[in-house]
């Protein structure tokens, strides 16, 4: 008896699948569009991209522009399909959040690793025998890296110079490399103010941004700034300040009769309801004002009548402070968030020797000085567009990661390109010694390692073939301080040009982007769910 031979379907309708080198092909194609995109902002001469986004970044309707070279930001705006490239975005992110640099490193480094491991694919080498490869040469290329690697942490002057070096090297592929030096300085100073403080974190360094003025007006405030001024009648300068923060409902003083169904026979009742709930607001702030504190910060909005009560009481009531500046605020003064007054013993009030009000460019804020941890500082941003401080803001907050990243790890080693050269070289010595196929893989690792100097150098508009050779011959006779000098076009020393990195954030690097790459190269299938289907819309 024959039998029928009609296909079975075993997905679901809508569902897709791509099997072997399709599905191989398909992750190469997006892994290295990704690193396409994002590989010419690579080094102190890379190129800036323009974000734009009609609906506005959080989709309010505003349109709106970013102008940024910073590999993490470019991957989060662009809207990504193909699942090898998602990867690839999410590596970025994790280097962003780990170390706050090397964001545009890490991809690119991915990406090339599996543009050498389609080659390689072709000429029917097992990606199995290309992960095996990778693992020898990820070895050797990490022992060479620490070897380099310098610790200067014993000597105070010199950890300091290193410091600035490092953040000098951040920031000349960034906006701000007209003004490196100034910057480094700023960053520096902020770093060694939390750095003997085991409570302080990045958060106790505040970056506020202000339109107008130059970059160059830009300036490291000691103590808390706070973007806010005091309700009316109410003082304006308070010393030994004890500060209650709270994030509670402040504004029903009276009935919001639009917002409110309330029936009544007359008008006289509706004044009755009012009055009970102007008595509520009233006991309300003679509950706050009888803790031990003379300023009163709420999350929420504060309405004219408990501020007029606050204003007789001599309390200063500061309103609507965003989230993030008030969880600050309770980590540098020592206090908590409150949100009910009734247990006394479990409301921490935090302190500081004096509030202020201070004028920067046209705007009034509050400076908060000798708060109690004692470590908090504000960077306060000046620029000529929001674009410029949007950016300046990115910059800084990378270089701030990355000296936080080396007062915990202290260990530094050289940029511009001497690091990859010489894991590169490591890594060629290893290919001689080794046999098989797993030789052509370990090859191609350090063809990967080279191309991100390469890439720096064709960026500069320099000829990187010329360059890249010189830089190779100087690491295989020994020179283990050559790098590019990208301004001058030339092979020189990194220890003579002072440009420093943090080891931590290199090995970041190479770590990272050799799990995306191994990751994506074991893939042999890709399935794509159904659609979800919509449900019809149905007529009221």
């Amino acid at each position: 008896m024959a039998m029928a031979m009609n296909p079975i379907q075993v997905l679901q309708n809508g569902a897709e699948e791509e099997k072997a080198e399709t599905a191989r092909l398909s992750s190469f194609v997006g892994a290295i569009a990704i690193g396409d995109l994002v590989k010419s902002t690579l080094g102190p001469r890379g190129m800036d991209k323009i974000l734009y986004s009609p609906t506005g970044q959080y989709g309010n309707g505003e349109p709106s522009v970013q102008v940024t070279n910073d590999g993490a930001t470019i991957l989060r705006s662009c809207g990504v399909d193909n699942p090898a490239a998602k990867i690839l975005c999410e590596l970025s992110k994790v280097q962003d959040d780990e170390v706050g640099d090397g964001t545009t490193s890490v991809t690119v480094f991915a990406s090339e690793l599996l543009r050498e491991a389609e080659r390689l694919v072709e000429l029917k080498i097992h990606p199995h025998t290309i992960i095996r490869g990778w693992k020898k040469a990820v070895a050797v290329a990490r022992e060479a890296l620490n070897e380099s690697a310098v610790d200067n942490q014993a000597d105070p002057e010199q950890f300091k110079e290193d410091l600035f070096n490092i953040a000098r090297t951040t920031l000349s592929s960034k906006l701000l490399t007209q003004h490196k030096d100034f910057f480094a300085k700023i960053c520096v100073d902020a770093i060694l103010k939390i750095r003997d403080d085991p409570k302080s974190t990045l958060e106790s360094i505040q970056i506020i941004k202000k339109l107008g003025a130059s970059l160059e007006s830009s300036f490291l405030d000691e103590g808390f700034l706070l973007d806010k001024t005091p309700g009316q009648n109410q003082p304006r300068r308070v010393e030994n300040a004890r500060v209650l923060l709270a994030n509670t409902a402040m504004d029903t003083d009276k009935i919001k009769v639009f917002g409110s169904r309330v029936r009544t026979n007359d008008i006289k009742s509706l004044a009755e309801i009012e009055a009970a709930e102007k008595e509520k607001m009233k006991e309300k702030v003679e509950k706050i004002c009888k803790y031990d504190m003379n300023v009163f910060i709420n999350r929420q909005l504060i309405y004219n009548y408990p501020e007029q009560l606050f204003a007789d009481n001599k309390v200063m009531a500061i309103e609507h402070a965003d989230f993030e500046g008030i969880e600050r605020l309770a980590l540098v003064l020592g206090g908590e968030i409150v949100s009910t007054f009734d247990n006394a013993e479990n409301v921490k009030i935090g302190k500081c020797d004096l509030i202020e009000e201070v004028m920067i460019g046209e705007d009034k804020l509050l400076r908060f000085s000798g708060v109690s941890q004692g470590q908090a500082c504000s960077l306060v941003l000046r620029g000529a567009t929001e674009q410029i401080l949007d950016e300046a803001e990115r910059a800084i907050h990378d270089v701030l990661c990355v000296l936080y990243s080396t007062i915990k790890e202290t260990r530094t080693v050289y940029g511009g390109g001497c690091s990859e050269a010489l894991m590169a070289q490591a890594v060629q010595v290893l290919v001689e010694e080794s046999e098989g196929k797993e030789q052509h893989a370990i090859q191609s690792f350090a063809n990967a390692l080279r191309q991100l100097p390469t890439i720096m150098a064709d960026n500069a508009g320099l000829d990187s073939a010329d360059l890249i050779a010189k830089l190779r011959a100087e690491h295989a006779k020994g020179n283990k301080h050559a790098g590019l000098d990208l301004y001058n076009g030339c092979v020189a020393s990194m220890d003579d040009l002072k440009v420093t990195e943090s080891f931590k954030v290199k090995r970041q690097v190479l770590l990272s982007g050799h799990e995306g790459a191994e990751m994506i190269m074991r893939v042999d299938d890709i399935l794509k769910s159904a659609p979800r289907q919509r449900a019809p819309d149905r007529c009221m």
